[in-house]
């Protein structure tokens, strides 16, 4: 009996240094909250294996991790919940039994996750993505249209415009649409520190013109005053417009030789362009995306489509196989391939973002897919190219022009079928020279008013459409 005894050690243990050894480590815990939706994103060398349940009163998503190890990312992952997440209001990592890793997020609401694995992509390895959403989201589409647009030049409010009010309220519930005040440099972001900003949206002298012909509405536009009045009729509603700066959350886009991340440069310009453009009572202004989160390309599609925006701009700053390449550039359409090679080779960058980022492909509709394939979108590409050379000749005004025409290519983010859509990669963050610009707020400043003085331009000569 006791040599019987004695060998069971000897018969076990290489069972036990097996499932040691085939134990995963989750090699990286992160965090994005966002008033949208919180995301957390576990990354190993393996796929994980998990399942997940809820737990009310009060409410917890539990996640249970199969055969990984309690290693440093999991332990760490409670101090990176913050106090302003939206959503979770703290998390706690233990071992739940044999092989078992629990984690358990304290939730603030009720709310309705999505949990999805993403293959390698990128630097990526094997990621489980937890998208915490609100199990009943607010909507500040609608009450832009139904509110703003149907008060579109009533005086009730102090400014003469009553529209801010209906932004203020759709703003308080979800900060897509913002209506917030601008400061007198365009920025809703902190004063930059010993660096005075630019002002590109300075009043024109007397007859000065960007373009011949266009000296009136040239004037007016550096004037900062609103394309309202065209051909004698005053406009019946607002303009919208949305920005889409690139990249966020998990996808930090391109990044320069200092480290400067492109989601963050083109975010911190968005915004500014939202000032100026808000500084115009024509326009109202909204951003798929007002924080450091992802938000996939058919999504900010159809936020502008649901919008039913007039203007669609997405904001870039690349990098390409070239260090020397610089210069900004415009983009729109092609449904007959790239104009040139290096417009073929950001298109298909660009398009990797979902990749990079992290898509829950099952709730994917496919609409980009189909848009192509059942409607002509002739006319939303001829418009965009108007636009494009527009913004590309104010962009000229300041900045090298990497090309002098506007180029096209298969961008899916400029696929709206009945959306004027354009992509302004504002210089190369893979250019030493052109990163240190894209750090400089004054340089941001200048970037965002040459947008902003193409776009009113364009407007001016093209006015919106009326509408039911």
């Amino acid at each position: 009996m006791r040599r019987a005894f004695l060998s069971i050690p000897l018969i076990l243990s290489p069972l036990l240094a097996r499932d040691v050894f085939a134990a995963t480590k989750v090699s990286s815990a992160r965090v994005w909250p966002a008033n949208e939706y919180t995301r957390v994103t576990f990354e190993s060398p393996k796929a994980l294996k998990v399942q997940h349940f809820f737990v009310k009163d009060p409410e917890r998503l539990v996640i249970d991790i199969e055969n990984v190890e309690l290693g440093p990312a999991l332990k760490e992952l409670a101090a990176k919940i913050g106090a302003n997440d939206p959503y979770i209001q703290s998390a706690r990592v233990g071992v739940n039994r044999a092989n078992v890793i629990r984690v358990v997020l304290d939730l603030r609401a009720e709310v309705k996750p999505q949990v999805f694995a993403v293959p390698p992509a990128g630097e990526f390895g094997h990621r489980l993505m937890l998208d915490i959403y609100p199990a009943k989201p607010n909507d500040p589409m609608l009450a832009l249209l139904n509110s703003d647009v149907a008060d579109f030049g009533k005086s009730s409010a102090p400014e003469n415009n009553s529209i801010a009010g209906a932004l203020d309220s759709a703003a308080a519930r979800n900060p897509i649409v913002s209506a917030s005040k601008p400061r007198k440099d365009g920025s809703d972001l902190p004063p930059p520190t010993n660096n005075k900003l630019a002002d590109s949206t300075a009043p024109a002298k007397e007859g000065e013109s960007i373009v011949a012909g266009d000296s009136s509405i040239d004037k007016s536009i550096k004037q900062n005053k609103a394309p309202a009045i065209v051909s004698g009729r005053k406009q019946a509603r607002p303009i919208i417009v949305v920005l889409d700066p690139g990249h966020g959350g998990e996808d930090p886009g391109a990044i320069g030789r200092r480290g400067t991340r492109e989601k963050d440069i083109v975010l911190v310009i968005a915004k500014l362009l939202r000032g100026k453009l808000h500084d115009n009572s024509s326009f109202r202004v909204a951003l798929t995306r007002d924080a450091d989160f992802f938000v996939p390309l058919e999504q900010r599609v159809n936020r502008a489509r649901r919008l039913r925006a007039d203007l669609f701009v997405s904001l870039h700053a690349d990098a390409f196989i070239h260090p020397q390449a610089n210069g900004s550039s415009v983009f729109a359409l092609s449904e007959r391939g790239a104009t040139s090679t290096a417009a073929k080779w950001l298109a298909n960058r660009e398009n990797e973002a979902d990749l990079i980022g992290g898509v829950n492909l099952n709730t994917k509709d496919g609409f980009l897919a189909r848009t192509l394939l059942d409607l002509s979108q002739t006319a939303q590409i001829n418009d965009s190219l108007k636009l494009g050379k527009l913004v590309l000749t104010e962009l000229g005004e300041f900045n090298r022009l990497h090309k002098t025409s506007v180029e096209q290519a298969g961008f899916a983010v400029l696929k709206a079928p009945d959306i004027p859509s354009i992509l302004v990669e504002t210089a190369f963050i893979s250019n030493p020279a052109e990163e240190a610009k894209l750090r400089d707020p004054g340089y941001q400043n200048k970037m965002a008013g040459a947008i902003s003085d193409g776009i009113r331009r364009y407007f001016a000569k093209n006015p919106p459409i009326a509408r039911a």
